[in-house]
């Protein structure tokens, strides 16, 4: 008997008999990206996998973030899945405790929970060619051996703290806001904020009567427009409850509404621009009407294409301000001490509490996923997104990675609501290994000339999008990455996209084989 690939993968003897597979899918996260794979694998007859987590609870994001303020910033009724919409929503902008609630919910009701593994922070999947399997390993040690990988580690995963000489010298508390810390009183601190994006809009207007002073510190302004808070009192929750399609009718009336602000208006911007400058113009109203200081509203308009950087709804952040205990501060800060924060220009500023509102690690190298993953011939994948630019068939697949599913892989976002990537890239990959399983095949891979033409199609779209028509050089926005390309959104409408994942023909594009 020969030593083989998977004998050298698991550090076997020689000899030692051969495991068998542990699970025909590992999905590797149990945020909504894992969860939906998981409802959506059960519905198709899928139901030998695992789910493993790092954590000990499900949830991704809405587990990790719980900072002051954290709501969803697009309306909870598109923010669902579609076969599991909730009449009990608080409000139209869902708190983060209700959609981590819903999250548990859709856990539970459809049976998920049985396939968590929990602390099960993966390291790394290699790929055997020779017993055409992929070996996940842990970090607590754990091994797992099946016929298919679906990551779904998600987005926001990795928290980015800013490279600022001396941050590791401060000696008060430092806090990034995906890793709140509830133990910690801000009342009466001296506190610093850094970011003013999507997070920062929400928390800063929940801690500025707490704090002694506030300080905000804003490296890329970001366009904001007003934001009408609309609860959802018991007799609408009671019609969404009892009045048949009712709650669908206003679903799909938000989808509309943000898919064509917050999506189209960058996919198609050569022919929607005249709509982003009225947009803007909105959105400077809403700065002049709610800022006092001439000064500070100039500060807070952006100096680029609306679009280019997310943008977001906000009718409390601007107010903060006006506030005595409350500061903008634009100057680029050159240096923290121990006690206090540095600008270019020598001010010197003492704090208590520093604030990281700075997002996280977004299509850099080792954060998508978030585990090493290793493909035919030891190719590693960030490597080869490395040299060949990120790309995936179909925002799915990427070829020389047989067996691999990506729930959010390079182009795959085109609705506003993350819940419409999950639907397609759920149904992309059952649709993948059903057709495999219904040709008596356990390997299937996406064909390199299939993947080329869909790469070079997206390619070939890319300049009608904001990133390309519109102005965005002074947007330092992380739809960017270190290439140049915007990988994070699909240039194309969602609904073609969901056409795609449901009738593009799997045994056109993709090699399926028996090993």
């Amino acid at each position: 008997m020969t030593e083989t690939a998977l004998d050298h993968v698991l550090d076997l003897p020689p000899q030692a008999e051969k495991p068998l597979i542990d699970y025909e899918t590992v999905i590797i996260g149990s945020g909504i990206c894992g969860i939906g794979a998981g409802i959506r694998m059960l519905k198709d007859g899928l139901g030998d996998f695992v789910i493993l987590e790092k954590a000990d609870d499900v949830g991704g994001t809405w587990r990790d973030n719980t900072y002051p303020g954290l709501a969803v910033d697009i309306p909870s009724l598109s923010y669902s899945f579609s076969f599991e919409q909730n009449p009990n929503w608080s409000s139209l902008y869902a708190p983060g405790k209700e959609m981590k609630a819903y999250v548990d919910h859709c856990t539970q009701k459809y049976g998920i929970r049985p396939h968590m593994r929990y602390n099960e922070d993966v390291t790394e999947s290699i790929y055997d060619e020779i017993n055409n399997v992929w070996i996940t390993r842990t970090q607590a040690g754990n091994t797992y051996v099946s016929r298919y990988i679906v990551s779904a580690t998600g987005f926001l995963t990795l928290p980015k703290l800013p490279l600022i000489k001396g941050i590791e010298k401060f000696e008060g508390k430092t806090i990034h806001t995906g890793r709140w810390d509830h133990s910690y009183e801000l009342e009466g601190k001296r506190v610093a904020v850094i970011g003013t994006g999507a997070t920062s809009i929400q928390l800063v207007p929940e801690i500025a009567d707490k704090v002694k002073s506030l300080d905000v510190y804003q490296r890329t302004a970001i366009w904001l427009l007003p934001k009408k808070e609309l609860p959802f009192g018991p007799k609408l929750q009671k019609a969404f409850a009892k009045i048949p399609g009712l709650q669908n009718i206003a679903r799909q009336l938000t989808i509309l509404f943000t898919d064509v602000v917050m999506i189209n208006l960058l996919i198609f911007n050569k022919y929607f621009a005249p709509a982003g400058r009225q947009l803007q113009n909105i959105c400077v109203k809403h700065i002049r009407s709610q800022v006092n200081d001439p000064a500070t509203q100039e500060a807070l308009i952006p100096k680029y294409d609306f679009g280019c950087k997310r943008p977001s709804f906000t009718s409390k952040f601007y107010p903060v301000f006006n506030r005595d205990n409350a500061d903008l501060v634009t100057t680029p800060i050159s240096e923290i001490t121990e006690n206090a924060m540095i600008t270019s220009d020598g001010t010197v500023r003492e704090i208590d509490t520093l604030i990281c509102a700075t997002g996280f690690e977004v299509f850099q190298k080792g954060s998508v996923p978030t585990f090493r993953v290793e493909g035919k011939s030891g190719v590693d994948l960030s490597d080869y997104w490395e040299e060949n630019r990120y790309q995936a068939y179909e925002g799915s697949t990427v070829p020389g990675f047989p067996n691999f599913f990506l729930m959010f892989g390079p182009y795959s976002v085109c609705t506003a609501s993350w819940f419409g990537m999950v639907d397609t890239q759920s149904k992309h990959l059952v649709r993948c290994i059903s057709t495999a399983k219904k040709r008596g095949g356990n390997y299937i891979e996406v064909k390199k000339s299939s993947n080329d033409r869909n790469f070079e199609k997206v390619q070939g779209r890319t300049h009608l999008t904001i990133f390309k028509f519109g102005d965005c050089e002074k947007s330092n926005s992380y739809y960017f990455d270190r290439h140049g390309d915007s990988p994070t959104i699909r240039p194309t409408m969602g609904f073609v996209h969901w056409l795609a994942s449901r009738f593009m023909s799997i045994t056109k594009n993709y090699n399926i084989d028996t090993k």
